[in-house]
Protein backbone atom coordinates (compact mmCIF):
# COMPACT_ATOMS: atom_id res chain seq x y z
CA UNK A 1 0.00 0.00 0.00
CA UNK A 2 1.11 3.51 -0.41
CA UNK A 3 1.36 5.07 2.55
CA UNK A 4 1.73 9.25 3.96
CA UNK A 5 2.69 9.64 7.00
CA UNK A 6 2.06 13.33 8.50
CA UNK A 7 3.50 15.67 11.19
CA UNK A 8 6.32 13.27 11.11
CA UNK A 9 9.30 13.93 13.44
CA UNK A 10 12.67 12.29 12.30
CA UNK A 11 12.46 9.40 15.35
CA UNK A 12 9.24 8.57 13.94
CA UNK A 13 10.38 8.80 10.33
CA UNK A 14 12.49 5.65 11.78
CA UNK A 15 10.56 3.70 13.24
CA UNK A 16 8.18 4.28 10.05
CA UNK A 17 10.70 2.33 8.33
CA UNK A 18 9.72 -0.90 9.50
CA UNK A 19 6.40 -1.08 6.76
CA UNK A 20 9.28 -0.73 3.83
CA UNK A 21 9.65 -3.10 1.60
CA UNK A 22 6.10 -4.59 1.84
CA UNK A 23 4.58 -1.03 1.42
CA UNK A 24 5.69 2.43 -0.08
CA UNK A 25 5.79 4.98 2.68
CA UNK A 26 6.49 8.80 2.59
CA UNK A 27 6.91 10.65 5.69
CA UNK A 28 6.34 14.47 5.79
CA UNK A 29 6.60 17.14 8.73
CA UNK A 30 3.92 19.00 7.40
CA UNK A 31 0.53 18.70 8.37
CA UNK A 32 -2.52 16.84 6.20
CA UNK A 33 -4.17 20.06 4.50
CA UNK A 34 -5.66 21.82 1.66
CA UNK A 35 -2.61 23.00 0.90
CA UNK A 36 -0.69 20.21 1.57
CA UNK A 37 -2.81 17.17 0.41
CA UNK A 38 -2.31 18.09 -3.59
CA UNK A 39 1.16 16.04 -3.05
CA UNK A 40 0.14 12.73 -1.67
CA UNK A 41 -3.21 12.57 -4.28
CA UNK A 42 -2.32 8.67 -4.70
CA UNK A 43 -2.36 7.40 -1.13
CA UNK A 44 -4.08 4.57 0.33
CA UNK A 45 -3.58 5.28 4.39
CA UNK A 46 -2.65 8.47 5.99
CA UNK A 47 -1.58 8.70 9.05
CA UNK A 48 -2.30 12.47 10.08
CA UNK A 49 -1.49 13.97 13.98
CA UNK A 50 -3.58 15.89 15.29
CA UNK A 51 -2.87 19.54 13.83
CA UNK A 52 -4.06 18.03 10.51
CA UNK A 53 -7.66 18.55 9.01
CA UNK A 54 -9.18 15.87 7.52
CA UNK A 55 -12.53 17.85 5.88
CA UNK A 56 -14.30 16.83 3.02
CA UNK A 57 -12.39 18.79 0.44
CA UNK A 58 -9.25 17.11 1.44
CA UNK A 59 -10.56 13.60 1.87
CA UNK A 60 -12.50 14.22 -1.82
CA UNK A 61 -8.66 14.65 -3.09
CA UNK A 62 -7.47 11.51 -1.94
CA UNK A 63 -8.86 9.15 -4.11
CA UNK A 64 -7.66 5.93 -3.34
CA UNK A 65 -7.80 6.56 0.23
CA UNK A 66 -9.06 3.22 2.20
CA UNK A 67 -7.51 4.37 5.57
CA UNK A 68 -6.74 7.05 8.27
CA UNK A 69 -4.49 5.93 10.77
CA UNK A 70 -4.89 8.51 12.79
CA UNK A 71 -2.02 9.06 15.43
CA UNK A 72 -5.29 10.31 18.28
CA UNK A 73 -7.23 8.92 20.42
CA UNK A 74 -9.58 11.64 19.47
CA UNK A 75 -10.70 12.21 15.40
CA UNK A 76 -12.58 14.94 15.43
CA UNK A 77 -9.89 16.24 13.19
CA UNK A 78 -11.81 13.92 10.46
CA UNK A 79 -15.01 14.46 8.66
CA UNK A 80 -16.14 11.48 9.66
CA UNK A 81 -19.27 11.91 7.40
CA UNK A 82 -17.09 11.97 4.49
CA UNK A 83 -15.23 9.00 5.60
CA UNK A 84 -18.63 6.77 5.88
CA UNK A 85 -19.67 7.72 2.45
CA UNK A 86 -16.91 6.64 0.68
CA UNK A 87 -16.33 3.83 2.70
CA UNK A 88 -12.74 5.19 4.28
CA UNK A 89 -12.62 3.50 7.53
CA UNK A 90 -10.62 4.95 10.91
CA UNK A 91 -8.23 3.33 13.47
CA UNK A 92 -6.94 5.15 16.20
CA UNK A 93 -4.85 5.17 19.38
CA UNK A 94 -7.36 4.36 22.26
CA UNK A 95 -5.08 3.69 24.95
CA UNK A 96 -1.78 5.70 25.26
CA UNK A 97 -1.86 8.04 27.53
CA UNK A 98 -4.21 7.59 30.22
CA UNK A 99 -1.62 8.35 32.79
CA UNK A 100 0.14 10.96 31.01
CA UNK A 101 -2.98 13.22 30.57
CA UNK A 102 -4.15 12.49 33.72
CA UNK A 103 -0.70 13.43 35.37
CA UNK A 104 -0.52 16.62 33.28
CA UNK A 105 -4.00 17.88 34.48
CA UNK A 106 -2.46 17.66 37.95
CA UNK A 107 0.45 19.47 36.81
CA UNK A 108 -2.00 22.09 36.09
CA UNK A 109 -4.15 21.92 39.18
CA UNK A 110 -0.60 22.17 41.45
CA UNK A 111 0.76 24.91 39.37
CA UNK A 112 -2.42 26.70 40.04
CA UNK A 113 -2.77 25.40 43.72
CA UNK A 114 0.52 26.52 44.91
CA UNK A 115 0.89 29.79 42.41
CA UNK A 116 4.21 28.18 41.18
CA UNK A 117 4.22 29.91 37.73
CA UNK A 118 4.38 33.49 39.86
CA UNK A 119 6.58 32.13 42.14
CA UNK A 120 9.08 31.69 39.54
CA UNK A 121 8.73 34.85 37.85
CA UNK A 122 9.16 36.91 41.37
CA UNK A 123 12.13 34.63 42.31
CA UNK A 124 13.82 35.21 38.81
CA UNK A 125 13.23 39.09 39.17
CA UNK A 126 15.11 38.53 42.46
CA UNK A 127 12.21 38.52 44.77
CA UNK A 128 11.36 36.61 47.62
CA UNK A 129 8.34 37.60 49.18
CA UNK A 130 5.71 35.26 49.85
CA UNK A 131 2.75 37.43 50.23
CA UNK A 132 1.22 37.38 46.85
CA UNK A 133 2.19 33.18 46.45
CA UNK A 134 0.15 31.64 49.11
CA UNK A 135 -1.31 28.74 48.26
CA UNK A 136 -4.17 25.90 49.27
CA UNK A 137 -3.70 22.65 49.94
CA UNK A 138 -5.53 19.61 47.80
CA UNK A 139 -5.91 17.18 50.66
CA UNK A 140 -9.48 17.13 51.55
CA UNK A 141 -10.71 19.39 48.87
CA UNK A 142 -13.73 17.86 46.69
CA UNK A 143 -12.42 16.48 43.17
CA UNK A 144 -15.21 16.62 40.36
CA UNK A 145 -14.14 14.02 37.45
CA UNK A 146 -15.92 14.23 34.73
CA UNK A 147 -15.77 11.51 32.41
CA UNK A 148 -14.32 8.07 34.20
CA UNK A 149 -12.71 6.33 31.29
CA UNK A 150 -8.93 5.36 30.99
CA UNK A 151 -7.48 8.46 32.36
CA UNK A 152 -10.67 9.78 34.63
CA UNK A 153 -10.32 6.69 36.65
CA UNK A 154 -6.29 7.40 36.61
CA UNK A 155 -7.00 10.97 37.57
CA UNK A 156 -9.79 9.53 39.99
CA UNK A 157 -6.51 7.19 41.57
CA UNK A 158 -4.33 10.54 41.88
CA UNK A 159 -6.86 12.36 43.62
CA UNK A 160 -7.44 9.80 45.88
CA UNK A 161 -3.67 9.88 46.67
CA UNK A 162 -3.58 13.15 47.63
CA UNK A 163 -6.17 12.63 50.17
CA UNK A 164 -8.84 14.14 48.23
CA UNK A 165 -12.73 13.34 48.26
CA UNK A 166 -13.81 12.28 45.17
CA UNK A 167 -16.82 12.40 42.92
CA UNK A 168 -17.17 11.88 39.47
CA UNK A 169 -20.20 11.97 36.50
CA UNK A 170 -20.25 9.90 33.81
CA UNK A 171 -23.24 8.72 31.37
CA UNK A 172 -22.48 5.29 31.65
CA UNK A 173 -21.77 4.10 35.47
CA UNK A 174 -19.40 1.70 36.39
CA UNK A 175 -20.19 0.64 39.88
CA UNK A 176 -17.55 -2.25 40.14
CA UNK A 177 -14.93 0.71 39.11
CA UNK A 178 -16.43 3.26 41.91
CA UNK A 179 -16.37 0.46 44.78
CA UNK A 180 -12.85 -0.28 43.58
CA UNK A 181 -10.91 3.38 43.20
CA UNK A 182 -13.09 4.76 45.91
CA UNK A 183 -15.54 7.22 44.14
CA UNK A 184 -19.01 8.31 44.17
CA UNK A 185 -21.05 9.04 40.86
CA UNK A 186 -23.60 11.52 40.62
CA UNK A 187 -25.31 13.97 38.38
CA UNK A 188 -23.51 16.41 36.20
CA UNK A 189 -25.08 19.37 38.11
CA UNK A 190 -24.78 17.52 41.70
CA UNK A 191 -21.65 16.79 41.30
CA UNK A 192 -20.49 20.44 40.51
CA UNK A 193 -22.13 21.80 43.08
CA UNK A 194 -20.09 19.54 45.56
CA UNK A 195 -16.73 20.33 44.21
CA UNK A 196 -13.54 22.76 44.83
CA UNK A 197 -11.54 21.02 41.97
CA UNK A 198 -13.70 20.02 38.49
CA UNK A 199 -11.22 17.82 35.68
CA UNK A 200 -12.56 17.10 32.29
CA UNK A 201 -12.01 13.52 30.85
CA UNK A 202 -14.65 13.63 28.11
CA UNK A 203 -14.09 13.27 24.48
CA UNK A 204 -15.41 15.77 21.98
CA UNK A 205 -19.20 14.53 20.64
CA UNK A 206 -22.17 16.07 19.88
CA UNK A 207 -23.31 14.97 23.55
CA UNK A 208 -19.97 16.52 25.14
CA UNK A 209 -19.60 20.12 22.99
CA UNK A 210 -20.14 22.51 25.26
CA UNK A 211 -20.89 20.14 28.47
CA UNK A 212 -19.42 23.13 30.75
CA UNK A 213 -21.58 26.30 30.04
CA UNK A 214 -23.26 28.65 31.84
CA UNK A 215 -25.97 26.73 33.76
CA UNK A 216 -23.26 24.69 34.84
CA UNK A 217 -20.78 27.05 35.92
CA UNK A 218 -23.39 28.42 37.78
CA UNK A 219 -24.36 25.24 39.33
CA UNK A 220 -20.64 25.35 40.95
CA UNK A 221 -19.26 26.64 44.03
CA UNK A 222 -17.56 30.21 44.10
CA UNK A 223 -14.05 30.36 43.43
CA UNK A 224 -13.68 26.89 42.14
CA UNK A 225 -10.91 25.32 39.65
CA UNK A 226 -11.40 24.15 36.64
CA UNK A 227 -8.90 21.75 34.22
CA UNK A 228 -9.60 20.65 30.51
CA UNK A 229 -7.23 18.17 29.37
CA UNK A 230 -10.27 16.80 27.14
CA UNK A 231 -11.40 18.78 24.03
CA UNK A 232 -11.58 22.64 23.86
CA UNK A 233 -15.13 22.43 22.52
CA UNK A 234 -16.12 20.81 25.95
CA UNK A 235 -15.93 24.39 27.61
CA UNK A 236 -17.99 27.47 26.38
CA UNK A 237 -15.04 29.65 26.35
CA UNK A 238 -17.53 32.66 26.41
CA UNK A 239 -19.14 31.37 29.70
CA UNK A 240 -15.99 30.44 31.15
CA UNK A 241 -14.44 34.11 30.98
CA UNK A 242 -17.71 35.38 32.37
CA UNK A 243 -17.32 32.75 35.04
CA UNK A 244 -13.74 33.79 35.84
CA UNK A 245 -14.26 37.39 35.64
CA UNK A 246 -16.87 36.97 37.95
CA UNK A 247 -14.65 35.08 40.56
CA UNK A 248 -17.20 31.47 40.41
CA UNK A 249 -14.04 29.97 38.40
CA UNK A 250 -11.20 31.17 40.89
CA UNK A 251 -8.45 29.72 38.27
CA UNK A 252 -8.25 27.44 35.39
CA UNK A 253 -5.89 25.20 34.05
CA UNK A 254 -6.10 24.39 30.22
CA UNK A 255 -4.31 22.28 27.51
CA UNK A 256 -6.71 22.70 25.15
CA UNK A 257 -8.85 25.30 23.51
CA UNK A 258 -11.58 25.68 20.79
CA UNK A 259 -10.23 27.04 17.77
CA UNK A 260 -6.59 25.75 17.93
CA UNK A 261 -5.67 25.50 14.37
CA UNK A 262 -6.67 28.99 14.05
CA UNK A 263 -4.68 30.11 17.31
CA UNK A 264 -1.86 28.68 15.91
CA UNK A 265 -1.87 29.72 12.56
CA UNK A 266 -4.21 32.86 12.77
CA UNK A 267 -3.17 34.01 8.86
CA UNK A 268 -4.89 30.93 7.98
CA UNK A 269 -8.21 32.76 8.95
CA UNK A 270 -6.90 34.55 5.36
CA UNK A 271 -6.74 31.97 3.52
CA UNK A 272 -10.25 30.40 4.20
CA UNK A 273 -12.16 29.96 0.73
CA UNK A 274 -14.98 31.14 3.19
CA UNK A 275 -15.42 33.96 5.75
CA UNK A 276 -15.56 32.69 9.01
CA UNK A 277 -18.85 32.79 11.37
CA UNK A 278 -19.46 35.10 14.03
CA UNK A 279 -19.47 32.83 16.27
CA UNK A 280 -16.34 31.66 15.23
CA UNK A 281 -14.65 34.91 15.61
CA UNK A 282 -16.75 35.15 19.13
CA UNK A 283 -14.55 32.32 19.55
CA UNK A 284 -11.10 33.22 18.78
CA UNK A 285 -11.48 36.67 20.49
CA UNK A 286 -12.82 34.48 23.85
CA UNK A 287 -10.10 32.44 23.19
CA UNK A 288 -7.51 35.31 23.91
CA UNK A 289 -8.97 36.61 26.28
CA UNK A 290 -8.56 33.59 28.12
CA UNK A 291 -4.52 33.80 27.05
CA UNK A 292 -4.30 37.12 29.35
CA UNK A 293 -5.98 36.41 32.69
CA UNK A 294 -3.33 35.76 35.22
CA UNK A 295 -5.20 33.26 37.12
CA UNK A 296 -5.39 30.80 33.03
CA UNK A 297 -2.60 28.13 32.65
CA UNK A 298 -2.90 27.32 28.63
CA UNK A 299 -0.42 24.58 27.67
CA UNK A 300 0.33 23.91 23.82
CA UNK A 301 -2.19 20.56 23.65
CA UNK A 302 0.88 19.19 25.45
CA UNK A 303 -0.60 16.74 27.68
CA UNK A 304 -0.15 13.69 25.71
CA UNK A 305 3.43 15.04 24.90
CA UNK A 306 5.92 12.40 26.92
CA UNK A 307 8.49 10.18 25.46
CA UNK A 308 6.26 6.87 26.51
CA UNK A 309 3.36 8.02 25.33
CA UNK A 310 4.84 8.99 22.00
CA UNK A 311 6.59 5.90 21.56
CA UNK A 312 3.13 3.62 22.34
CA UNK A 313 1.21 5.76 19.86
CA UNK A 314 3.58 5.24 16.99
CA UNK A 315 3.80 1.72 17.89
CA UNK A 316 0.33 1.04 17.94
CA UNK A 317 -0.45 3.22 14.61
CA UNK A 318 1.78 1.22 12.77
CA UNK A 319 0.11 -2.30 14.00
CA UNK A 320 -3.52 -0.49 12.73
CA UNK A 321 -1.87 -0.15 9.44
CA UNK A 322 -0.29 -4.02 8.92
CA UNK A 323 -4.01 -5.45 10.68
CA UNK A 324 -5.73 -3.33 8.07
CA UNK A 325 -3.38 -3.94 5.16
CA UNK A 326 -3.53 -8.13 6.51
CA UNK A 327 -7.68 -7.70 6.50
CA UNK A 328 -8.08 -7.81 10.08
CA UNK A 329 -8.44 -4.30 11.15
CA UNK A 330 -7.70 -3.27 14.28
CA UNK A 331 -8.87 -0.12 16.42
CA UNK A 332 -12.10 0.91 14.14
CA UNK A 333 -13.98 3.77 15.44
CA UNK A 334 -17.38 4.36 14.17
CA UNK A 335 -17.16 6.80 10.78
CA UNK A 336 -20.59 8.92 11.86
Amino acid sequence: MKIAIFEAEDWEEQACASLEGRHAVRCTRAALSGATVGDFADAEVVSPFITSRLDADVIDQLPALRLIATRSAGYDHIDLSACRRRGIAISNVPDYGDATVAEHAFALLLALARNIVDSVEQTRRGGFSMARVRGFELRDKVLAVIGTGRIGRRAIEIGNGFGMRVLAYDRQEDAEAAARLNFEYGGLHAVLARADVVTLHVPSSPSTIGLIGEPEFGAMKDGVILINTARGNVVDTEALVRALAMGKVRAAGLDVLPHEPLIREEAEIFRRQTPLAASDLQGLVANHVLLRFPNVLVTPHNAYNTDAALRRIIATTLANIEAFAEGRPANIVTAG
